[in-house]
C-alpha cells in the first residue's frame, strides 16, 4: 500500500457547537491505483483529501504515506515530505499570476533544491509541459491561458518532483465539458504511462467511471469502496 488512513476523525469547534466532519475513516490505496472519492457536498471529501496529503491534521487517527507516518513528523519534515512525495491539483489552479507557465511548473523543485540547478529543472519542466501538450505555451502567463490550459500547467507542476501520489480536488470542477474531458484523458494517460497513483475528489462521473475504484462518502463516513482489493 502506498497510502493508508486509519480511524481518521476531524472536527471543528466553536462556542456554539462542534462540527464533526470525518467520523472514523479507514482507507487504503495501492501504488498505481486511481481512486475517486464521490459523495454529496458536505460529506467530508475535500477534508479527507487534505488530511491524507498532509495539509490538515486530524483530531484522531493516522495517515501513512510511502512508509511515513505523516502526523508523527514535525512541521519541517512534513513539509519536506509533501514537497517530495505529494502533488496537488486543485479546482482553481492556484498558479502564481506573475510567473510564466514554466516558472509555475518548476517552483516546487526550486523550493527543495538550490538555484544552481535551475537550468536542469527548466529542461525537465519543458519536457513535462510537452507531455501535457503545452510546450508552445511555456512562456505565457496564466492570464494568457484558457482554464483547461491552466489546469494542465497545474498538473505539470504536480509532476515536477515525481511524487508518489497526486491528490486532485475537483480537477474538472471549474472547466467546461470539453476542457474537463481533456483533463480526464490526461490524468488517465498519466496513470497508464507512469503508473501514477491518483486520489481524486470529484463530482464528475466521467472521472469516477474510469477510476479503478470508486469510494462513496456520506456524512463523514465511507459507505463503500474503502478497502483495496
Amino acid at each position: 500500500m502506498i497510502l493508508e488512513a486509519v480511524d481518521v476523525h476531524k472536527s471543528y469547534y466553536n462556542p456554539e457547537n462542534t462540527l464533526h466532519i470525518l467520523k472514523g475513516i479507514d482507507l487504503r490505496v495501492k501504488e498505481g491505483e486511481v481512486v475517486s472519492i464521490v459523495g454529496p457536498s458536505g460529506a467530508g471529501k475535500s477534508t479527507l483529501l487534505h488530511i491524507m496529503g498532509g495539509l490538515d491534521r486530524p483530531n484522531k487517527g493516522k495517515v501513512v504515506l510511502d512508509g511515513d507516518n505523516v502526523y508523527s513528523l514535525n512541521d519541517a519534515d512534513r513539509a519536506r515530505m509533501r514537497n517530495q512525495k505529494v502533488g496537488f491539483v486543485f479546482q482553481f489552479y492556484h498558479l502564481l499570476p506573475e510567473f510564466t507557465a514554466l516558472e509555475n511548473v518548476i517552483l516546487p523543485a526550486l523550493i527543495q533544491q538550490n538555484q544552481g540547478k535551475r537550468k536542469s529543472f527548466e529542461t525537465r519542466g519543458l519536457e513535462i509541459l510537452k507531455g501535457v501538450g503545452l510546450q508552445k505555451r511555456a512562456e505565457h502567463k496564466p492570464h494568457q491561458l484558457s482554464g483547461g490550459e491552466q489546469q494542465r500547467v497545474a498538473i505539470a507542476r504536480a509532476l515536477i518532483n515525481e511524487p508518489k501520489v497526486i491528490f486532485c480536488d475537483e480537477p474538472t470542477g471549474n472547466l467546461d465539458s470539453e476542457s474537463g474531458e481533456e483533463i480526464i484523458r490526461l490524468l488517465m494517460e498519466l496513470n497508464k504511462k507512469n503508473k501514477q497513483t491518483l486520489v481524486i475528489v470529484t463530482h464528475d462521473e466521467g472521472i469516477a467511471g474510469l477510476s479503478h475504484r470508486r469510494i462513496q462518502m456520506r456524512d463523514g463516513r465511507l459507505t463503500s469502496g474503502g478497502e483495496a482489493s
